[in-house]
C-alpha cells in the first residue's frame, strides 16, 4: 500500500491522508488546505505522483509536491468514512 511518510521522533509514521498546499492548474479539482484521502499506487509513487480522491470524488494522480502528509486521529478517520457514504 502506498502511503506518505511522516518523519517522527522514533522512526517513520505512515499517513493515508494529505493536505493540499499547492493547486496550480487544478483549482477546481484541489482546494488549498483541504485534507484528501490517499489511495495506494506504487507505480505512481515511483514517478513522484500521488493518487488522491479529489473534488470530483474520483481518484486522480497529482504531483506529490502539491501535498503534505498529515496525521489524522482515528476518530476523525471514522467520521470521514461515515460522511463519505
Amino acid at each position: 500500500m502506498t502511503t506518505v511518510k511522516i518523519p517522527e521522533r522514533n522512526g517513520i509514521a505512515k499517513s493515508n491522508y494529505v493536505m493540499c498546499i499547492f493547486n496550480k492548474n487544478y483549482p477546481a479539482s484541489l482546494e488549498l488546505w483541504k485534507v484528501y484521502k490517499v489511495l495506494p499506487d506504487e507505480k505512481a509513487d515511483q514517478h513522484g505522483l500521488i493518487r488522491v480522491i479529489d473534488e470530483s470524488e474520483e481518484d486522480y494522480l497529482y504531483p506529490q509536491a502539491f501535498f503534505v502528509p498529515i496525521c489524522v486521529p482515528v476518530i476523525a478517520q471514522k467520521a470521514m468514512r461515515l460522511l463519505a457514504r
